[in-house]
């Protein structure tokens, strides 16, 4: 049977890592994991004991496709508390992920053959739902100048669009007020539609995120419950989109998701006040972090972006010799160390860089530096 053109997507490659753990871990091998962008907790327990009780009153069904109206007043109330912005609920849609808001929000903006510019190293699947779209990708090339990010001279008339990520994935790195307020203002001199991948707020070590939303309506911003809320399996997520593009967007997701998990939902909305448990959490992501900045330095691996945010380290290991997939491959069965290569994140210059991430448990990633340092030791000169 035919193939169509638009599925010829790169492979989502961490997930063959995640697989190659796996089969590593039922052969025997103890696996530490550092390759997936996962939380290491479960769900807050006042969300699961939220469901508990919602599943006993009654039959878990469709909701409307824009997403359950106490869900969506509780999420515009955060933006007030957190960053004091008064966001209207209407604005609000629950997704199925941020997944589901990429694709929406790209089907919403953009039409086939338009250009979107992304910044390289960024989170693959950008690129690919891109291409399946056939929506052309703009690569900007991130450098430790610009901290990996987008800036105002990466912006023309030729684009259509322009995804940003603060905190990013792999790098960590944020935009401050400035830098995000000149990006705002030159899409919309340009007439450039701008996305704000914002999943990773509330996991900040250099000052706290800075929200689209706090210098303009005309912004879609895209956000999660799997990072900050340890709810990744649970699938589900949010968009804050200007007013005049709330029923273009409740047409598509009608139609291509129905609508998101009413049971993932009900736990979200418990979640938003598990604030107590959210930051313990956020408080092993610093200590984690502060682990590796200090161990893998000391290995050899000293060119780090900066982890100013989220919870990965993205290294630098041409000095190494190897390539990002031998490297990690020889991590894994040389030390029972999983990390994903940097060709994941930038198709151009990931042979030379590999991510670590630091979401598990403490003690978990503490064995994993010593690994990681032990591993090192074979490249010195």
């Amino acid at each position: 049977m035919r193939t169509s053109r638009r599925s010829a997507v790169d492979s989502f490659i961490v997930m063959d890592v995640m697989e190659a753990a796996r089969a590593a871990e039922v052969a025997g091998q103890d696996v530490i994991h550092m390759e997936v962008g996962q939380p290491g907790t479960p769900a807050p327990k006042l969300a699961r004991d939220g469901l508990a009780r919602a599943m006993e009153e009654g039959p878990m069904g469709y909701t409307v496709a824009l997403g359950l109206p106490a869900l969506r007043e509780r999420i515009a109330r955060h933006y007030g508390e957190v960053y004091g912005v008064d966001v209207a609920p209407s604005r609000i849609v629950v997704t199925s992920g941020s997944s589901a808001g990429f694709i929406l929000s790209f089907l919403t903006l953009f039409d086939a053959g338009d250009r979107v510019g992304i910044a390289d190293p960024g989170y693959p699947s950008y690129r690919n739902i891109l291409g399946a779209l056939d929506l052309q990708v703009e690569r900007i090339e991130g450098t430790v100048a610009n901290r990996f990010q987008p800036t105002v001279a990466n912006i023309n008339s030729g684009l259509d669009g322009l995804l940003i990520a603060s905190p990013a994935n792999p790098t960590g790195s944020m935009l401050d007020r400035d830098a995000l307020g000149a990006l705002v203002d030159a899409c919309v001199a340009s007439d450039v539609a701008l996305i704000s991948d914002e999943i990773y707020h509330g996991i900040e070590y250099e000052g706290r995120a800075i929200t689209a939303l706090e210098l303009t309506d005309e912004v879609f911003v895209i956000n999660s419950f799997s990072k900050y809320f340890s709810m990744t399996g649970w699938r589900i997520g949010w968009m804050v989109v200007p007013e005049s593009h709330v029923r273009v967007l409740e047409r598509l997701a009608q139609n291509l998701f129905i609508c998101p998990s009413h049971a993932s939902q009900i736990t979200a909305l418990h979640a938003m006040d598990a604030g107590q448990e959210l930051s313990a959490n956020a408080e092993v992501y610093q200590i984690n972090r502060q682990v590796l900045l200090d161990a893998l330095p000391a290995a050899g691996l000293r060119d780090i972006a900066p982890p100013d945010g989220a919870f990965y380290i993205y290294a630098n290991i041409a000095h190494t010799g190897v390539d990002s997939r031998t490297f990690t491959a020889k991590l894994l069965a040389e030390e029972g160390v999983a990390a994903t290569p940097g060709l994941d994140f930038d198709p151009v210059r990931g042979h030379e860089t590999v991510r670590f991430s630091y979401a598990g448990p403490r003690e978990a990633i503490a064995e994993g530096a010593v690994r990681i340092t032990r591993f090192m030791k074979q490249f010195d000169s």
